[in-house]
């Protein structure tokens, strides 16, 4: 595979591609950037050791004691007294509760003025020995500090309230009802003093609450007491009054017994008087409306007028008429005494059946008045009667409540009075809410500071610390280091890899290769001649043209150095076409300007035999120097002219080797990329971020440039190979240490 096919399979390779920057986590990068960095982060742990060791031993020594105490929230109780105040349970909230209790600023006021710390030389700040700095600064450097006014007595006593609670530290055992408490000092036996006084100041304060709350609870009852009693007087004057008043002597049940039994007999004969008079009423309405019609055989078939005695004696009577008569008339005839004596019987018996009818009505209607009378008198004596009940009811209700409030009153003042003996009997008997069971004592040695422990956690952060920096620093170091960053941050291969090389004094890099061809830097030379013979191996004439992104990057020593190597093999010339910068007069030995060249070759001031130069060595290489440097070179190289001329060297070499400005500051290169049958790119090793290149090679590709690859230019092999597993470092090692690496010129 000929090198366009290899330009061909490289174009996919777009600039700047997710290929490309995608980052992935490789340890082995990691790595290599810590050890590339490993003096230096050494260094930098080795300081903060130091500087941590100095601190550690200006510490002054803590010591800490540890009082345990109990709490008993269960106490014994001599006599049952609720809601004096809150009864304590023995959980988890509560005991959390006496920790914060413990640990709360009133109880460290109450300790500093017990203990009068407020005069300690430990907490004093006038009296409070000096930092462990302050023998580190110089003399009179913190007076001023020092001879500052004292501060006033409330602060004074704050600032030694807040240094107590900074000292103090509680701990629940956990599964018990035990509570430890510790403090720090620099004074041993401050440190032992401060929690048995503390736990002494905690039962004291607790006991004295519940002293206070008593006092207030004895108070409140014994106020409320004499109000109750008062209350209780007045309502069972009112009740007697009332009794009295409405003249009450039995009790509820008893004084309605009369009245009530009243009501039930006048409701059972109201009911009867109804129903009598109902029956009346209809009879009364039957018989007045037969009346009126005046018929008798009517009335007769009434069951009211049937059923009436009279009627019924005075029909007997005149049944008994009616008989007599027909058997007189069967024995005796019209003129006979009987006869006419029963005649004058039966219609005598006729007239009072009919007079015994109009009695029978009139009957009928009396009755009738008299039921409709009796009802409306009995209804009226019932509501009489329900009135009084309801009168009645009224007064033994307001009785009732009269009552209630009696009983009531008289129960608070029972309640409260038991309540006032039962308090007074309590506040006199106290059961501590905890006791000491393992007071503190001086402790026999410091508790700290634990100064390895100092010293080891400040080198762990700054080697953690010194490591991450160099991480990042790797993260945010964008140069090419290697051929692998060349192929995958540009896209382009890699056609060599040169080496640092410092030549000896009198040497130029230039003409390193034809002074001393046995070193490695002329080996990768000849690697590059050949990238550059095997492309386009059908073509018999070549033009390289040999650029970078910015100066300083090595083209001229690399198109300098090539064109030897192909002046060993083919009849080559070298242009030097950076008419800003002309640097190929150093091929020839020295750097005189008054040569002719290039410039003078293309406005035809010169004939090309004239232009050219020849290089000594027994090689086929001659020079085109720049020339006289024009106003405007660009012009100059886009010129037609300038394409005549190439066509006539081309004509006479078998290959050219340009070298040109840089792409990122002029466009010269880009228009001798049109002329040119191969595009080499110098990049500067550890030095040229990868951005400006990727441009660089950007601006070559939009103008179809034959880019043929990089040159990765002053690389040392062996700290790539080490640092970034860049194998062309054993190839240093073959060639041996003839130009060590160090300083390299700038060209």
């Amino acid at each position: 595979m000929n090198i366009a096919a290899e330009r061909e399979l490289a174009l996919p390779l777009q600039v700047g591609g997710a290929g490309e920057e995608r980052e992935t986590l490789d340890v082995v990068r990691y790595w290599r950037a810590i050890s590339r960095n490993r003096w230096r982060i050494l260094a930098l742990v080795a300081a903060v050791g130091i500087l941590a060791a100095m601190f550690a031993s200006g510490l002054p020594p803590v010591y800490r004691s540890t009082a345990t105490i109990l709490i008993e929230p269960n106490k014994p109780k001599v006599v049952s007294i609720e809601e004096v105040y809150s009864s304590l349970t023995s959980t988890t909230q509560y005991f959390q509760t006496q920790v914060e209790i413990l640990n709360s600023r009133e109880l460290a006021a109450t300790l500093v003025r017990r203990l009068k710390l407020v005069e300690h030389p430990v907490l004093n700040p006038a009296t409070k020995p000096p930092a462990f700095y302050e023998k580190w600064l110089p003399k009179g450097f913190l007076r001023k500090a020092q001879d500052a006014a004292p501060p006033p007595p409330q602060l004074l006593e704050r600032q030694v309230i807040g240094a107590v609670q900074g000292g103090l530290s509680t701990q629940l055992v956990r599964g018990s009802h035990l509570i430890r408490i510790s403090y720090d000092s620099l004074d041993p036996e401050l440190a032992a003093a401060v929690p048995n006084a503390l736990a002494e100041v905690f039962i004291d304060a607790d006991l004295e609450s519940r002293m206070q709350m008593n006092r207030k609870a004895s108070a409140f009852l014994t106020g409320q007491t004499a109000g109750l009693k008062k209350k209780v007087a007045e309502a069972e004057q009112s009740l007697q009054a009332f009794r009295e008043r409405e003249k009450i002597i039995d009790t509820k049940a008893s004084s309605q017994t009369g009245v009530a039994s009243q009501v039930e007999t006048l409701t059972s004969s109201l009911l009867d008087a109804r129903r009598r008079r109902n029956e009346l009423e209809y009879a009364y309405q039957q018989v007045t409306a037969l009346a009126q019609g005046k018929s008798q055989e009517s009335l007769e078939s009434l069951p009211a007028i049937q059923k009436h005695p009279l009627v019924l004696k005075l029909r007997d009577a005149e049944t008994e008429a009616e008989r007599r008569y027909a058997d007189a008339s069967k024995r005796y005839g019209a003129e006979h005494p009987r006869m006419v004596a029963a005649e004058s019987e039966l219609k005598l018996a006729r007239e009072n059946a009919r007079r015994g009818l109009a009695a029978a009505v009139q009957t009928v209607t009396r009755e009738f008045e008299n039921a409709r009378a009796n009802e409306a008198a009995i209804e009226r004596t019932l509501a009489t009667a329900k009135g009084e009940v309801q009168n009645l009811n009224r007064k033994e209700f307001q009785l009732a409540a009269l009552e209630r409030e009696v009983a009531t009153s008289r129960q608070f003042y029972d309640m409260f009075m038991q309540r006032y003996k039962e308090t007074n009997i309590t506040g006199e008997i106290h059961t501590p809410i905890a006791r000491v069971v393992d007071p503190a004592i001086v402790p026999a040695g410091p508790f700290g500071p634990n100064k390895r422990l100092i010293v080891g956690l400040a080198v762990l952060v700054a080697l953690l610390a010194s490591c991450s920096l160099a991480l990042l620093l790797e993260r945010l170091d964008n140069t090419i280091k290697t051929s692998h960053e060349v192929e995958t941050r540009l896209g382009v291969p890699t056609l060599g890899i040169l080496n640092i090389t410092k030549v000896k004094k009198g040497l130029q890099l230039e003409r390193v290769f034809l002074e001393d061809p046995q070193t490695s830097f002329s080996e990768a030379i000849r690697t590059i001649r050949s990238g550059v013979m095997l492309s386009s191996i059908d073509s018999p004439k070549k033009i390289v043209l040999v650029t970078s992104s910015i100066p300083e990057e090595g083209k001229t020593t690399v198109a300098a150095n090539l064109a030897f190597a192909l002046g060993q093999v083919k009849k080559t010339l070298l242009i030097d076409a950076d008419m800003r910068r002309p640097k190929i007069g150093r091929v020839l030995g020295g750097a005189n300007s008054n040569l002719l060249g290039l410039s003078q070759l293309v406005t035809g001031e010169a004939a090309l035999e004239r232009c050219i130069y020849p290089v000594s060595g027994g090689m086929q290489l001659h020079v085109l120097p720049a020339g006289r440097i024009p106003p405007n070179p660009l012009e100059l190289l886009a010129s037609h002219r300038f394409t005549d001329a190439m066509e006539r060297l081309a004509a006479n070499f078998d290959v050219i080797v340009i070298d040109s400005p840089p792409v990122q500051l002029v466009s010269d290169a880009l228009v001798l990329s049109n002329i040119a049958t191969d595009v080499i790119y110098v990049v500067k090793a550890d030095d040229t971020p990868y951005p400006l290149a990727r441009s660089g090679i950007k601006r070559l590709r939009r103008v179809n440039a034959p880019i043929l690859g990089v040159v990765l230019n002053q690389l040392d092999v062996l700290r790539a190979d080490r640092y970034y597993g860049e194998y062309s470092g054993y190839g240093k090692r073959y060639y041996g240490k003839k130009y060590s690496y160090g300083y390299t010129p700038k060209n």
